[in-house]
């Protein structure tokens, strides 16, 4: 089957001046680029000054009332509020500079031993003591959250290691986009396997969350990671895949106790031939972006079932083949990137976006499409994001690179 031809298009806006993305230097902060972005930023400047803020406000409040009139709600609430955001250094200092205002604005109006003025100490104090306890709790949990942390970017080593940036010859680049903050790791794979028949790669999508996504994750890549260097075809290589699920499904009493299926997209890129052949198992089609800014999508007219639905039938792997010349991107996704909506509801779509553009490497086709859909979706993902390209790295014989 021919692959289908996104763009007719193409020419005119190939004449577009591509916009490179340099990547970011190692140990950089990120610089927020978008107006969303910047408002959280300043928004977590101010949260940091409040406590200085609330005792100045306080002080100045106190000092020009009258004695009928108390900050007391000022003064207890600064130290609340530095618990969870300073050291306990700072929290402490905090309740003593607050309890030093308070006593310096009533020595300075000659209050110190009216009731009303005792009540306001006292509250302060035991603010400022509260503050104290509750820092010593949230930096234990940050600690303990710390530590999750670390187990989390362990897994994902362990489960979706980084590729290396070469791999038989080829560009290699891998991003992993979670919609969950502070996840490292969810449903969503990719894995690129060097073998006797050429470079080998998947990615895919469990459904399902949580824990059953990820062993699911693991089950997919180390079935795909030994299949891909024994068996000849990629179309074995995609069985093996369904025959672990199943395996595994009826080990864990049913497929819906092991989420059910997995939508996959498998290609093998031969050693020896400007090739790549692809297999589908339900999954959004690669994208092929020749060095001219041609786009093409490796959609095929059958495609299989998703991993783990073999029960329902036997449709048969059919590997389709396009020419993959040099200097063109091979690009594999989730539909975290496709069906990712802005505040409308309307999807991005990766196609007519790339359609007339170049770039330096597969790194910075991956880096240009995450800053756009963050653009997109107003920095929102509402699922998680898998992404891999593949470029073979010289200039094809129509020119480009």
């Amino acid at each position: 089957m021919n692959p289908e031809r996104v763009g007719q298009q193409a020419d005119e806006q190939r004449t577009e001046t591509p916009v490179p993305v340099p990547d970011p230097a190692p140990g950089a902060t990120p610089v927020p680029t978008d107006p969303a972005r910047r408002r959280i930023s300043y928004a977590r400047a101010f949260v940091r000054i409040l406590p200085a803020l609330l005792i100045a406000v306080g002080a100045v409040y106190d000092y020009v009332t009258p004695s009928d009139f108390t900050a007391a709600p000022l003064f207890t609430a600064a130290p609340l509020v530095a618990a969870p955001l300073y050291s306990l250094l700072g929290t402490a200092l905090t309740g003593i500079l607050t309890i030093a205002a308070v006593l310096g604005v009533h020595l300075k109006l000659g209050i110190v031993l009216i009731v009303d003025s005792v009540t306001e100490m006292a509250t302060v104090v035991t603010a400022a003591v509260l503050a104290v306890l509750i820092n010593i709790l949230v930096r234990r949990s940050d600690e303990r959250l710390a530590s999750v942390r670390e187990i989390a970017e362990s897994v994902q080593r362990a489960v979706l290691p980084e590729p290396e940036e070469r791999i038989g010859g080829l560009e290699v680049a891998a991003r992993y986009e979670a919609a969950q903050a502070d996840a490292f790791i969810g449903g969503d794979l990719y894995a690129v396997q060097d073998s006797p028949h050429g470079v080998r790669l998947v990615v895919g999508d469990v459904r399902g969350k949580g824990m059953g996504a990820v062993a699911a994750v693991a089950v997919v890549i180390g079935a795909f990671r030994e299949a891909a260097e024994q068996e000849a075809t990629l179309e074995a290589v995609a069985c093996r895949l369904e025959r672990a699920l199943a395996r595994e499904g009826t080990r864990r009493d049913g497929l819906d106790a092991f989420e059910g299926f997995t939508t996959a997209v498998l290609a093998e890129i031969p050693h020896d031939a400007d090739l790549v052949r692809i297999v589908n198992r339900g999954h959004p089609p690669p994208l092929l972006l020749h060095a001219d800014g041609t786009l093409v999508a490796l959609a095929t007219e059958d495609p299989a079932l998703p991993l783990g639905m073999g029960e329902l039938g036997t449709w048969p792997d059919r590997a389709v083949a396009a020419v993959f010349p040099r200097g063109a991107t091979l690009l594999l996704h989730t539909d975290g990137l496709s069906e990712s909506r802005d505040e409308r509801g309307e999807f991005y779509d990766p196609a007519p976006r790339l359609v007339g553009r170049a770039f330096p490497g597969p790194d910075a086709l991956l880096t240009a499409l995450a800053e756009e859909v963050r653009r997109h979706t107003g920095g929102a993902l509402t699922d998680d994001m898998a992404l891999l390209a593949v470029r073979r790295p010289g200039q094809s014989p129509e020119g480009g690179s």
